[in-house]
Formats: structure tokens, sequence, C-alpha cells
């Protein structure tokens, strides 16, 4: 019992000593949120395989400990097929006077069982008919429609491998090598084949998701990196991958979750200014100078992230003494209580609440920062910190005046992690088109996990509809946010 204590208590230091690493430690040395979880599962790995060499033996003590498992481990779910097995005694006679037993209740257990992935081939005959007649008439039925005439897969087996590619981020050939393992021949460059063809049909379906996110109000704008290969010099170049969001959850808006990816092959300013021609409203972004090029034009108003803002004081703060720093850090964090206070509530609300007390806090801020700039170097990083926080005063104030803004970029942010994963396991596109085809499918995977829609049955769903011949005017009716989520398919189950 001591060993298993000991044991449990070194498991919590280790997990808090990853969690301040996380938190605490400098930029180049934090770890990623999944970093941070495959560290704690080898923690929680070895602390298991310990308590199971030090578990006891006895019944009454596996009885222990198996009653603990069932009170922490929740429920499975309601929905889940159940295949029951009856363990019954082998007599009915009662081994103490030998009459009959009979039945006074029972004990039922659940575990949770999975079947692997299998294959199975749809063979479809179409049988032909001749008039006896007439020697020259043959009839038959049309082929069904596929998505590769006369290749090997359904349109289930290309969504699979394009949620396994976009939304798992397993490479081709490595998807390529788990079909190898049951039996299944398939190169990478025939599942590349399946990909591109895919992305193709579903362009129209991308296009649409863009123009209804451009229809907005309010967007979100982030970019990253996109390493795309450069066959004619033999290396990769560094093209960029445009992310545009929107999420009015935040604010209790009615208008669905979503977001779009657009390639680039360069970060000029008119790329932003291609993607979002004929976009009128409020745009939050980071600051990149591409989108003040694009406010220019008077048809867009830039709202800043004070995330941004934080994250060069956090820079200088914590590697040590820093006051200066260290109090700016202060002050945002009392803008960012405010923000968990009122997160969900009403537009109006939102503004009022800032009026009250998130404007003051700002109104003082900028002559705090003036005055400290005064006495600083203008050389330090420090003045850089804070010159970057007052050339943008004006965007950064405006969520002050309109409850729908959010104080920071990071709901865009957060759109871009997922290209990252992709990226650093595929290490680059093959082509620009390859690229291209990455922020289509990106896109669609990506808005259906915003809106809790499962992206397997989605993309299988739109791709039968569109090759089936779904009009072009109804695409709207193929947008993720027009599927049922998980949690009402599994109501409906």
């Amino acid at each position: 019992m001591v060993i298993a204590e000991r044991l449990e208590s070194e498991r919590l230091r280790q997990i808090i000593r990853e969690f301040q690493r996380h938190r605490f430690g400098r930029r180049a040395e934090s770890l990623s949120d999944d970093q941070l979880q495959l560290a704690l599962e080898d923690v929680e790995q070895a602390s298991a395989a310990d308590q199971a060499a030090s578990e006891k033996k006895t019944p009454a003590e596996r009885a222990v400990r198996a009653a603990r498992r069932r009170r922490n481990r929740g429920k499975l779910p309601a929905h889940l097929p159940r295949i029951e097995t009856v363990v019954d005694v082998q007599s009915s006679v009662c081994p103490c006077c030998a009459g009959t037993l009979h039945r006074i209740g029972e004990d039922v257990s659940e575990r949770l069982d999975v079947v692997p992935a299998q294959f199975r081939v749809l063979v479809v005959r179409r049988p032909k008919y001749a008039c006896r007649t007439c020697s020259d008439i043959v009839v038959q039925a049309p082929a069904p429609a596929r998505l590769i005439e006369g290749g090997l897969p359904t349109e289930a087996t290309v969504a699979h491998v394009l949620v396994s590619k976009f939304a798992d981020h397993l490479p081709l050939y490595r998807q390529a090598q788990i079909y190898a393992r049951q039996g299944i021949a398939l190169d990478r460059s025939t599942l590349a084949d399946w990909v591109g063809r895919a992305a193709f049909l579903l362009r129209p379906v991308h296009e649409r998701l863009l123009a209804k996110l451009k229809a907005s109000a309010k967007l979100f704008a982030d970019e990253t990196t996109a390493p795309v290969l450069d066959p004619g010099r033999g290396r990769t170049k560094t093209g960029q991958l445009f992310a545009y969001a929107r999420d009015d959850r935040p604010w209790a808006g009615s208008d669905p979750p979503g977001v779009a990816y657009v390639y680039a092959a360069d970060r000029k300013a008119e790329r932003v200014i291609a993607h979002l021609d004929g976009f009128t409203g409020i745009l939050q972004v980071d600051g990149y100078g591409g989108y003040k090029v694009l406010a220019q034009r008077n048809t867009v108003q830039l709202a800043f992230c004070w995330s941004h803002v934080r994250r060069k004081f956090y820079e200088l703060a914590t590697p040590g003494p820093a006051p200066i720093a260290s109090e700016a850090l202060a002050r945002i964090a009392e803008l960012y209580r405010i923000e968990a206070d009122i997160r969900g509530r009403a537009d109006e609300d939102r503004r009022r609440s800032r009026q009250e007390r998130s404007r003051p806090l700002v109104e003082a801020l900028e002559p705090w920062l003036h005055d400290k700039l005064q006495l600083i170097s203008q050389k330090t990083k420090l003045a850089e910190a804070i010159r970057y926080a007052l050339s943008r005063w004006q965007g950064l104030s405006l969520f002050l005046d309109d409850g729908r803004i959010e104080i920071d970029n990071n709901i865009v942010e957060r759109t871009i992690r997922p290209l990252a994963l992709t990226r650093k396991n595929a290490l680059f596109a093959g082509s620009d088109a390859g690229a291209e085809h990455w922020a289509v499918i990106a896109s669609l995977v990506e808005t259906c996990k915003l809106n809790a829609v499962e992206p397997y049955h989605y993309l299988a769903d739109v791709i039968t509809r569109i090759i089936d011949g779904h009009p072009q005017s109804l695409l709207d009716d193929l947008l993720p946010w027009a599927y049922p989520t998980a949690s009402e398919l599994k109501a409906v189950a």
C-alpha cells in the first residue's frame, strides 16, 4: 500500500512539473498541448504498470479495485450496439439441500469492445437482356455514377482516406502501410489520385463556404506557412495557408461557426485583398501588415489582438525581474478576467459590461505605457513591445464599443493548429495544387469539427450527392452546418 501511494505521489509531482514547464517555461522550451499529453501518457502508463505489479492477488483486494474502477470510469454511450453473453451456473440444484434454485436477480457488467477496421468488396451486377425477335436489341441498366470511373474505391473509402489524412494527420504512405497489413495493396500514388479527384469535386463546396463566411459582418483572419516542394530548385518553397474563420458563439450569435483556408504562393497583401473581395465588416487579426492595406480601402475595420500584445510582455517578464512588463501583464490580465465573466452573453450585454468595467482599465493603460516608454531606452525589447501596443491602440480598443468583437484572435489561431499537425507529419505539400487540395479538404473537415459534425459521414455523403447530380443552386445544403451533429445522431440512435 505504501509503495502504491509513493508511486501515485511521484506521478502527480511529475504531472505538476510538466504543467509548470508548459505554463511558465521559456517559449523555446515550452511544450505544445500534444507534447504535454504524450509526456503525461508515459507517466500514467508507468504508474499503471507499477500498480499492476504491486497489486494484491486476493479476491477481496481485486473486488475492491474493480469497484473503484467502476465508480471512476463513467458509462458507455447508449447508442452503441450491445452483444450480450449470459454466464449461468452449471446446475440449478441447491448444493446444500438439493432443492431447485430460483432466480433472484443478476449482475450486469459492460466492457468496451472494438472491431478493427474491416474491408469489404461491394459487387454490382448489371444483367443484360436481349429480345428474341429483335437481334440487335440489348437492354441494361446504366452503371451507377462513381467518383473514379473504373476505380476501386467507394465514396466511403475515399472519405476515410481524407479524414485519416486531414483530421487524423496520417500521411498517405502510412495509410498505405496500414492497408498492406490487411492484404490490400494500394500504392501511395493511388491514394493521392483519390485525394486529388475528391478535392476537385469538393471545390464548389469550399468556394460556397468561403462566400458564406465573407457575407458575415465579422471575421477572424490568420495565416501559417505551407512548405511546398519546388522541383525546379530541388528543395521546398514557403507558401501560405490563410485562414478566415467565423465563430459567433462567444456573443450568442446565430450564425454557425466555420473556417475556410485558402492557399497562396506568398504572403503579399494582394493575396488577402483577393481572398476577401466583397467582404465588408470587422476583421480581427494579428499584427501582419497585409491586413492594413485591405483596411485602407475603407471596406474593412481592423480589430487587433490583445493576446499578441500580452505575449510580447510575457516573453520579457518570465526570464527574470521585469517590473514594467510584469505590471503590464497584470493590467491585461484584468481585462481577460472581465472577458471570462461575460463570455456567452448577448453582444449588447457584453458591450455594456465592457464600457463599465474594461474601458477605465484601457484608458488608464494607454497613458501609463506612454509614460514608461519615455523612461526606457528606445532600443530595448520592452520599448518595442510598448510601441507594438500603442501603434495598434485604435484596433485594440475597438472591442470596447462592440460586443461582437473578441479581445483576441485566439479563435482563428486554434483553427491553425490542425494545419501544423498535418504539416509536421507530411513535411510538405508536393505542389501548389496539392496545397490547394489541402486547403479545400481541411476547410470542410475543420468546419465539421467546429459544428460537432462527424467528418467521415459528412464527406462520404457530400461526395455521393455531388456524383449523383446534386444541383449547384443548392450548395448550401452541402455545407457542414446543414448536417446533424454527432449528439443529434446519437439521440436518434
